[in-house]
């Protein structure tokens, strides 16, 4: 899987958030976008992730050498976001049975074992209503690092996540990464990106 950027910029009006940015996303790696509240780093995560359209220059997506036009690549990605929202009349066991209609999980993992990584054994018949916004963070990630996609997109993940959160977070990077793109959104916070090898700064295309 690749995805390309060229000349891409985006404005609202008159204003120019980004432009002129051209990279080059390559499976197998690890990428952080940077910059400050602000910035637009997400906005350009939306565009990467064809949920808003630029408004100038190409964004190409590769997949074994064949060109995917933005409105196919849903079955290809995946997203987590602090903005994201959950249904939250369903409990766990029953979130994670209805996005499994949508994205399969990895093949290895099983409703049971995904509910035993995200450490919500207890709360498994809870509706998500009454979770903390640190367990619906964990829900968020465990749902979008799990499915078995080409493509992760996380945009500040660590978000409402403590020290063992961030901790757990680090953990399913480790081991449900590797072979994937994956691009994190981050202001600067080490910990949520210390695996990526690759960084874009926003600021660099104003």
């Amino acid at each position: 899987m690749k995805i390309t950027l060229s000349e891409v910029g985006k404005r609202y009006n008159r204003d120019w958030i980004f432009k002129n940015v051209t990279y080059t996303f390559q499976a197998g790696e690890a990428y952080v976008i940077l910059g400050s509240n602000g910035s637009g780093k997400s906005t350009l995560l939306q565009l990467i992730a064809g949920n808003q359209v630029q408004s100038t220059g190409l964004i190409e997506y590769q997949l074994n050498d064949k060109t995917l036009p933005v409105e196919k690549i849903f079955p290809y990605i995946s997203f987590a976001s602090p903005y994201l929202e959950l249904i939250e009349e369903y409990s766990l066991t029953e979130i994670l049975q209805f996005h499994a209609q949508f994205k399969p999980f990895f093949k290895s993992l099983s409703i049971p074992a995904i509910i035993e990584l995200t450490g919500l054994v207890k709360s498994k018949d809870k509706e998500l209503k009454y979770f903390s916004s640190g367990m619906k963070q964990r829900v968020r990630l465990a749902l979008a690092i799990l499915s078995d996609t080409p493509i992760l997109f996380l945009d500040e993940p660590t978000s409402n996540l403590d020290k063992k959160g961030i901790d757990w977070y680090n953990e399913l990077i480790q081991k449900f990464t590797s072979e994937r793109i994956v691009i994190v959104c981050s202001n600067h916070q080490k910990h949520e990106y210390d695996f990526c090898k690759q960084q874009l700064l926003v600021e660099d295309y104003k």
